[in-house]
């Protein structure tokens, strides 16, 4: 599948490996930004995408960039819609003890685009019984 991509570097994303799931967004910035532990800031990519119909982006952290500095994202994933055309900007924490900084062309995030459908809600007074029934986060055990 292509996607058509706007990059404002000159840089086009790429997977990194053979296997990738994800390909990797770089910060576009004029200069470097500072997060402070506790902080969360927009961070511009300077990429655009144009997805096709039936399909997401989902905009993931870097597990690399979790583990070693506690930097996430604040909505956990984001999602980017078939039909945005912006600037894919990521909405970045520190859940870090130290300040972490971003330089131009970091690799801050990355994303997976996937497929999805959309479905038809049925209004119903109630839905077919389950084993399982109305049990919730931990109902199966430790």
């Amino acid at each position: 599948m292509k996607v058509r991509i706007v990059s404002k570097s000159g840089l086009i994303p790429r997977y990194e490996t053979e296997g990738s799931a994800g390909f990797d967004l770089p910060a576009f910035l004029d200069e470097p930004v500072r997060l402070k532990p506790g902080e969360r800031k927009l961070v511009p990519t300077g990429i655009f995408i144009e997805l096709p119909q039936g399909y997401e982006a989902q905009v993931r952290a870097r597990s690399g960039l979790a583990v070693k500095y506690g930097i996430g994202l604040v909505n956990g994933i984001g999602t980017i819609d078939a039909d945005y055309r912006g600037e894919i900007k990521v909405p970045l924490i520190n859940w870090g003890e130290e300040d972490f900084v971003i330089n131009n062309g970091d690799r801050i995030a990355q994303v997976v685009i996937c497929r999805f459908e959309q479905v038809c809600l049925e209004p119903a007074a109630e839905l077919d019984r389950t084993e399982r029934g109305e049990g919730g986060f931990g109902h199966t055990g430790v």
